[in-house]
């Protein structure tokens, strides 16, 4: 009986190309598995272009719920941002692709599971951890770090030596990531950080237009969240898919959510990306515009700088950590009084603050206003300021004393 491997398997250029490299190198039984996180038109006619490709079987798995409750929202939650600028749209994907892999492989009873990533990337990485934590003693196979093929151009010429049919050209061949949360460009151009995207160039842009071309009147919406987790748009109670889909066609049409940067890879390169992340971006803005009255000063701090190391064990791809499940379980207690709608204007790619309420809120317009009122006494400053100020008092005074 043959040997068997479970594929993490896209359609895309890489993971169709390695399934007759498998079979040459290692003469195995391919299982396709390819876990749907919300790639959309990606998947169409997917086992028909597997099975032709050479492999024995695709399994496709549905989990665009468990991604988003499970894993994108909990980010949120803690406010994770990859170095200010990157919102993790295909890090916490590969935590879910790899942990159903590993499940996948043991339940066919396959010797190894490849994977796609190149080797000077950081999925590598993520995908490996995941099967090791679900399946520890699992072979990995990483074609990227193996086959004689160095270049993109080299795999089309290997994909078209074997007859796979490509969808792209040698032109247009960015390599992209798509979810339910963002779509990432990378590569060909865009290689060089002083060439400027091609947002108004059609075709370009998959989940929205160019700030340029979006429509000159504003779209106002408001998002329910209860315990820091979006539950409704414009008052209409939704799931978590359908918050995102929804957010993603509204941010989508008037040029929300665009990010150029060039970011810190774990692999300790410097890689330069474009990404599209429209409902994600009005999420984070909202979630924070709710927190900033919600949440008491030292809270809001000490989480503000945790949500750093959060976002780095996210992209770095520790999620099944025992340090990640700490900072979660901190990140829920605050979030206890996260509830409450904000209100929101859309507008030629800017997110504009229209107004936030909460049941919870710590904001007093008695103690804030510059009215006459008798709730703040403000003589009590005085005696605050000479305390707060006391060790530059005393410095000053030793300092004058030591002739300085």
């Amino acid at each position: 009986m043959k040997e068997k491997v479970v594929l993490a398997y896209s359609g895309g250029l890489d993971t169709t190309a390695i399934i007759p490299w498998l079979k040459e190198t290692f003469n195995y039984d391919v299982i396709c598995c390819c876990i749907d996180c919300g790639q959309g038109e990606e998947l169409d006619g997917l086992e028909e272009k597997a099975i032709k490709t050479g492999a024995s079987k695709l399994i496709v798995l549905d989990l665009k719920d468990e991604f988003v409750n499970d894993y994108v929202f909990p980010t949120v939650q803690a406010g994770a941002v990859y170095e200010n600028r990157y919102l993790l749209g295909t890090s916490f994907a590969r935590p879910i692709i790899g942990k159903k892999l590993a499940e996948i492989a043991l339940e066919e009873g396959a010797d190894a599971i490849c994977h796609g990533a190149t080797g000077k990337g950081n999925d590598q990485v993520r995908f490996e951890l995941a099967i090791k934590a679900f399946a520890p003693d699992m072979k990995i196979i990483a074609p990227w770090r193996e086959w004689s093929i160095k270049s993109r151009d080299e795999e089309i010429d290997y994909a078209e030596a074997h007859n796979i049919p490509l969808k792209i050209n040698r032109e247009t061949n960015y390599s992209k990531d798509k979810n339910l949360w963002h779509l990432s460009h990378e590569g060909l151009d865009l290689e060089d950080p002083a060439n400027e995207p091609q947002y108004e160039k059609k075709g370009f842009l998959e989940l929205g237009v160019s700030p340029i071309d979006a429509p000159d009147k504003p779209t106002y919406v408001t998002i329910h969240f209860e315990k820091g987790i979006p539950t409704a748009i414009d008052g209409k109670e939704m799931g978590g898919v359908e918050i995102v889909e929804t957010l993603n066609k509204l941010g989508g049409e008037n040029g929300i959510g665009l990010a150029d940067l060039v970011e810190n890879r774990l692999v300790g390169m410097k890689s330069r990306g474009v990404y599209e992340t429209p409902g994600g971006t009005i999420l984070y803005h909202a979630h924070d515009v709710l927190e900033t009255i919600t949440l008491d000063k030292e809270t809001a701090r000490v989480k503000q700088y945790l949500s750093i190391k959060f976002a780095d064990i996210v992209y770095n791809g520790q999620w099944y950590t025992p340090l990640r499940e700490a900072l979660t379980a901190f990140v829920n207690e605050t979030q206890k009084t996260v509830t409450g709608d904000v209100k929101l204007k859309l507008y030629n790619g800017n997110i504009i603050n229209a107004g936030v309420t909460s049941p919870y809120t710590l904001y007093d317009e008695e103690v804030a206003t510059f009215d006459a009122e008798d709730v703040y006494n403000q003589k009590d400053a005085e005696g605050f300021i000479n305390l707060f100020g006391l060790p530059i008092h005393v410095k000053a005074k030793l300092d004058q004393k030591r002739g300085k």
